[in-house]
């Protein structure tokens, strides 16, 4: 790893012990500071969605600003880029499917396709329950999150809905990315398919 990008990590791994009066736009400043010197292909001037692992946060950064922050649920077992790990690919993404634009708030979802059932709002059932929408990512790096063992498209890793609120905000998911139901309808709506999507452990 190149100095330039070393610091750049250890600075986003530290950014939540420095006082800003606006938190994710000071996390987003250094976020997109190692976007230009590790992926200098990602336009920092469109929208760039953000997922950081270890503060189970979500950013959707618009021309350098933040213009949401939500709080996700990534994976119990931690990040994994391998096939069958069950853990949250890291590195670069984009969003190559959005399903469910009509989709009710808390429908769920099996296959791709809503089954035409509703999930209780807060159940506590222990099935990884997919609902509302679903952006499905697709790796940008080969031999990390793209191609054999490691494809994150072929995982069917989401970003998604779950009617499991208390848990957002945790690692409790079986790979995905989980938001609440209002949120992923909310993220649905804003961003379009070919989003960049990172995923840092920080």
């Amino acid at each position: 790893m190149r100095p330039a990008v070393m610091i750049l990590v250890a600075a986003l791994a530290g950014a939540a012990g420095v006082p800003d009066p606006h938190p994710a736009q000071g996390l987003a400043d250094l976020f997109l500071d190692y976007v230009e010197v590790r992926y200098p292909q990602v336009d920092r001037q469109g929208d760039v969605l953000y997922v950081s692992i270890h503060r189970q946060r979500l950013l959707l950064i618009r021309g350098g600003r933040v213009v949401r922050s939500m709080p996700v649920s990534t994976a119990w077992r931690g990040p994994d880029c391998e096939a069958d790990s069950h853990g949250t690919p890291l590195g670069l993404h984009r969003v190559a499917r959005k399903i469910g634009e009509d989709v009710p708030e808390g429908g769920i979802l099996r296959g791709r396709r809503f089954t035409g059932r509703i999930a209780s709002p807060g159940t506590t059932v222990k099935e990884d329950l997919v609902t509302t929408r679903i952006l499905w990512l697709e790796g940008a790096e080969p031999g990390l999150n793209r191609g054999p063992g490691v494809d994150s498209f072929s995982r069917a890793i989401y970003i998604h809905g779950t009617p499991q609120r208390a848990r957002i905000g945790t690692p409790a998911s079986e790979g995905c990315i989980r938001l609440s139901d209002q949120d992923v309808i909310r993220l649905f709506a804003d961003v379009a398919e070919g989003t960049p999507v990172i995923i840092l452990d920080n």
